[in-house]
């Protein structure tokens, strides 16, 4: 049994302060019988609740799921030619969408969620959420490489980028990190500066690292990890320091 008030709660209709008044205004009902007292017991697997005639129905609860994926898999719910990244998740997951993509010969942190807020919020290119990339590439990055990466690269196509930052391993390696999702974008954007990609794995996303999850593993978020998803904003200045 819960209250009818945290039950509101809890399915996101308004605040519990609101949803007190909402109550006692005698808008909602249970079992077609008008309540008006915010801590009247629910069974919420067996009673109906309506909101203005409305039925009220709490959202599943909310799930972010994070995957090391492998190279050679296309994120993609089902591909004739390719195994697919649903082939890689457990059963329990496999209704949950993935945010945004990693192309088939990239691996890494990719993340699932029911949560098409937080979905929409992390791949929208008006948040700019950070990601970073570790590449293996012919050649080794230059100065006027990483100043090009931070005045923002057009690529062969004429596509324009945003300012990214460009930082040197040692020969041969780099990481990257770019505030949009622009298709193959860190391959075109190392290949327009005659840095071709022979691999190239992504290791954070707004502030959440892929650690040391196992190739083809998954793993549940933590409250923490989703609340630093839900709170980190990409800050464009942070570009002109580096």
């Amino acid at each position: 049994m819960q209250r009818l008030d945290r039950f509101l709660s809890e399915a996101g209709v308004e605040s519990r302060r609101k949803i007190k008044e909402v109550i006692r205004a005698g808008r909602v009902c249970v079992n077609g019988s008008t309540v008006t007292a915010p801590e009247q017991k629910i069974d919420e697997t067996a009673d109906t609740v309506t909101l203005d005639g409305e039925t009220v129905v709490k959202s599943p609860c909310r799930v972010v799921l994070m995957m090391h994926k492998p190279a050679g898999c296309v994120t993609a719910a089902q591909d004739r030619e390719f195994k697919t990244i649903m082939e890689y998740l457990p059963e329990q997951y496999r209704k949950l969408m993935p945010i945004g993509r990693l192309d088939k010969d990239t691996e890494g942190l990719l993340l699932f969620t029911n949560d098409g807020d937080l979905a929409h919020r992390l791949i929208s290119p008006k948040h700019g959420i950070e990601k970073t990339y570790y590449a293996e590439h012919l050649g080794t990055v230059d100065e006027a490489d990483i100043a090009a990466f931070a005045e923002g690269c057009v690529l062969r196509d004429g596509t324009v980028c945003r300012p990214a930052v460009l930082e040197k391993l040692g020969e041969g390696k780099c990481l990257v990190r770019v505030c949009e999702g622009k298709y193959h974008q860190v391959r075109r954007m190392l290949a327009s500066r005659g840095k071709p990609v022979s691999y190239l794995r992504r290791i954070a996303e707004g502030g959440l690292r892929l650690g040391a999850l196992p190739l083809g593993m998954t793993r549940e978020l933590t409250d923490e990890e989703i609340a630093l998803l839900e709170s980190v904003d990409f800050d464009e200045k942070f570009l002109r320091k580096n």
